[in-house]
């Protein structure tokens, strides 16, 4: 339900973590999420216009031994959380925006809805948005929508008759159990194929089911799952008894998935296979006959990316009590379900992923939550609204001039590296010159054409709607990769590194203040958005991404004594964040130097970009390189500017969470963790050996 159909796979790298609220499928970063991707308080101020307001800093803080502080400690004491929130910083306030300019775009297509060209993208947003808002529909209906779902499920006598259903699922858009799509080859990546990705989890990884320290929130989810199941008049007993059964069944796939940490690794993410050999992992589901009823066409075979888990499912389908499989599948469909369905499924969830995972006191306005569903289901046509409203061609032209200047930064980096070989250098140079940015929004729409919504049936649209968009995805298998396609909205602020097409891609709503102003003073540019394109330029050549050539294929184009070189300074890396403890009073809540590795190496690596197109683009206006704005030199802004990105607060439980399962490290070590390894911060801000933004010579890190 409202699932977007991305790619089913770990591989595009975004700036930040996910920007949406609770909700299983909203996790950040949790292997489950992409079945498709945090208080009253007042109205949050609107983000200064201002290239940089230095009355934001605080002086009592030493630069040179706490710059996030220095910077942005001011800032978050005057804006606490809201109450509807985990998290609250400069990408929330701007998404937060964002939204805004959004609900207005909706709310006019509502408005109009009724006159305006029949079977138009406003029409159909409109009508989208209209029936999500209409409350007394919705609680009229109460669980009326998935009551068809569930005397299925209750029919279901065997094995066979749960594959039969799990087949019939997925042809309505809604993944159980696993997830399947399209996405480019690792070994062909000009060519789409299909893909079979682990999933099936309620909790956020499968350490939450394993490790003792989770024991109260699995406690929590257990009791969540019988209030779920009770909701649909299920007696107290019978829930509490298929909440167990729920737990042991997503246990036994916990103990077969993956950890993220493993996840991102690119042999874990693909595992081509023949229909016959894919049989024989799960001889009690057929593959041929899933695929004939999606009306898929497997030539030489498709990704069963993570075997191991694929031959759990099929014991599952041997040996699990069908009754087991009817609670599974009956809790897994109210879950899906009940952001929804009538007020009081719509409350149940959140208290348990809102409340008791992220620690949210409050749930977010209706009208947020509809367009959420809205962005889920139609963001690709709201963002073609929202840029004929709000990007102009003259920011599209200065950010395609800046991502050229870091471009050309980056490639005089791997030219000048003095620890890597020349022969890699030119591979590396050959897939620098064949990144693609991608700037604002698409070339060319998508054809909405074939999706009917209808005023007043929220939950049949967001059906209507999976169904449209899965189809869309699985209508790719087997045909040319298109690499000006877009995998996230031109109204989302963020942006995002994939490997299979080696594309850089720019949203038009994070080409904004205080990523971008058309009219600051180069600093700010380059240490906001030019260190964002540094950033996203730089995971071609992560840990993850380096595994990929300028084609999308996972090849090696190293040579053993470069990669070697290139693990010893990512393994330094590791260990800085791994001695990161970010939450106050838990000495023992460590970041996960493995799993934020990727993100840590284009943090640093786009810094290190920025900064080195600054100096160029100073060059050419040497005025401006010895003149200071507000007491402070260029140098000092870019690096103010890089930390203002990063500030903001976030609430202890949703901390907890995106440590355990999160690719990015938190926002306030990323304010700090890559300057405090340069030279030109400790140099800019007259540092000196000995503080803690200056990392000792043999623990500084150096990569690209």
């Amino acid at each position: 339900m409202t699932k977007q159909y991305l790619k089913p796979l770990a591989l595009a790298v975004s700036l930040a973590l996910s920007l949406s609220a609770c909700g299983k499928q909203e996790q950040a970063a949790a292997p489950t999420a992409p079945a498709k991707s945090a208080t009253t308080a007042a109205v949050p101020a609107a983000v200064p216009t201002s290239a940089f307001d230095v009355s934001e800093l605080d002086k009592n803080i030493n630069a040179c031994q706490d710059f996030n502080g220095f910077v942005n400690d001011k800032w978050v004491a005057a804006n606490p959380i809201p109450a509807d929130r985990s998290r609250w910083g400069a990408f929330d306030q701007l998404a937060d925006n964002s939204l805004k300019t959004q609900h207005a775009i909706v709310e006019a297509a509502a408005k109009s809805a009724a006159t305006a060209k029949a079977g138009s993208i406003e029409q159909k947003i409109g009508w989208l948005y209209q029936s999500g808002m209409n409350e007394s529909a919705i609680e009229k209906a109460g669980f009326d929508p998935i009551k068809p779902k569930l005397e299925a499920i209750a029919g279901l006598k065997n094995g066979r008759q749960v594959a039969d259903y799990l087949d019939k699922s997925f042809v309505d858009g809604d993944m159980q159990v696993f997830q399947f799509g399209a996405s480019a080859d690792f070994q062909h990546a000009d060519m789409q194929i299909a893909y079979t990705f682990q999933s099936g989890l309620g909790l956020p990884t499968r350490d939450y089911y394993l490790d003792p320290k989770h024991k109260d929130i699995r406690a929590s989810y257990a009791d969540y799952i019988a209030k779920t199941l009770a909701l649909t008049g299920i007696s107290a007993a019978d829930a509490g008894k298929q909440a167990t059964q729920v737990l042991a069944f997503e246990t036994a796939l916990a103990k077969a998935s993956l950890a993220p940490v493993d996840l991102r690794k690119p042999e874990n993410q693909y595992h081509f296979v023949s229909v016959k050999q894919a049989d024989k992992v799960t001889p009690h589901f057929s593959w041929e006959k899933f695929f004939a009823a999606q009306n898929v066409t497997i030539d030489k075979g498709f990704s069963l990316s993570q075997p191991k888990f694929f031959a759990e499912f099929d014991k599952l389908l041997a040996k699990a009590p069908v009754a087991q499989w009817q609670a599974y599948l009956r809790f897994h469909t109210i879950d899906d379900a009940a952001p929804y369905l009538s007020k009081a499924f719509q409350d149940n969830k959140f208290a348990f992923y809102g409340k008791t995972l992220s620690g949210t006191p409050e749930q977010k306005p209706l009208w947020k939550r509809v367009l959420r569903a809205v962005n889920s289901s139609m963001g690709m046509a709201l963002g073609e609204l929202y840029v004929a409203q709000e990007f102009k061609p003259e920011a599209k032209a200065r950010a395609q001039e800046l991502v050229d200047n870091v471009r050309n930064a980056l490639k005089a980096r791997i030219e000048n590296l003095g620890w890597m070989s020349a022969e890699t250098k030119a591979k590396a140079i050959a897939k620098w010159d064949t990144f693609l940015p991608k700037i604002g929004y698409p070339d060319k729409w998508r054809d909405w054409s074939g999706l009917n919504i209808s005023p007043d049936n929220y939950y049949g649209n967001l059906e209507a709607a999976a169904k449209f968009n899965y189809d869309y995805d699985i209508g790719k298998i087997g045909k040319p990769t298109d690499r000006k396609e877009w995998g996230m909205t031109p109204q989302t602020v963020n942006a995002y590194y994939n490997p299979s097409d080696n594309t850089i891609n720019f949203p038009a709503a994070i080409l904004q203040p205080p990523f971008f102003d058309a009219s600051a003073d180069d600093a700010i540019n380059y240490g906001g958005i030019g260190a964002v394109i540094g950033h996203e330029s730089s995971h071609g050549f992560d840990d993850e991404g380096s595994q990929f050539d300028g084609a999308g294929n996972n090849v090696n184009w190293w040579s053993k004594a470069d990669r070697e070189k290139f693990d010893a300074r990512t393994a330094k890396l590791v260990q800085q964040f791994d001695d990161y403890t970010p939450i106050k009073d838990k000495p023992d809540a460590h970041v996960n130097g493995k799993l934020t590795l990727g993100e840590n190496i284009a943090d640093l690596g786009g810094l290190n970009v920025g900064y080195d197109a600054l100096q160029v683009a100073l060059k050419k206006n040497p005025a401006e390189a010895s003149q200071k704005i507000d007491g402070y030199t260029q140098d000092q802004r870019f690096f103010l500017n890089w930390a203002r990105v990063w500030r903001g607060s976030i609430r202890e439980k949703q901390a907890l969470l995106q440590l355990n399962t999160d690719p990015h490290a938190p926002a306030s070590l990323r304010a700090i963790g890559a300057p405090s390894n340069m030279p030109a911060f400790a140099k800019a801000f007259a540092c000196k050996a000995g503080d803690a933004m200056v990392r000792p010579a043999d623990k500084q890190v150096n990569i690209w």
